[in-house]
């Protein structure tokens, strides 16, 4: 996670929360903000804490994990068979 605390200047927050705006309406938000702005991100990277995700405990807002973007929902149809009567 990036440490919004950490930043540096108002123009640095400034364009961080823009890069986070970019992310949340431009992306699925499955992906991680550092991945999907590689490039821009980099000049944050000194802000940046990485935990265990066992030690954190998500009380609020979203959460990017790339071990669910392997999951794959299927979807299952059910058929069903009418036998028509012959008259």
């Amino acid at each position: 996670m990036y440490v919004y605390a950490q930043l540096n200047t108002d123009t640095e927050k400034q364009r961080f929360l823009e890069m986070g705006e970019i992310w949340w309406w431009e992306s699925n938000r499955m992906i991680p903000i550092s991945i999907f702005l590689a490039e821009e991100m980099q000049q944050f990277q000194y802000a940046l804490m990485t935990m265990n995700s066992r030690d954190v405990k998500v009380s609020l807002g979203p959460c990017v994990n790339l071990n669910n973007l392997a999951v794959k929902r299927v979807k299952r149809k059910n058929v069903q068979l009418v036998r028509k009567n012959k008259k």
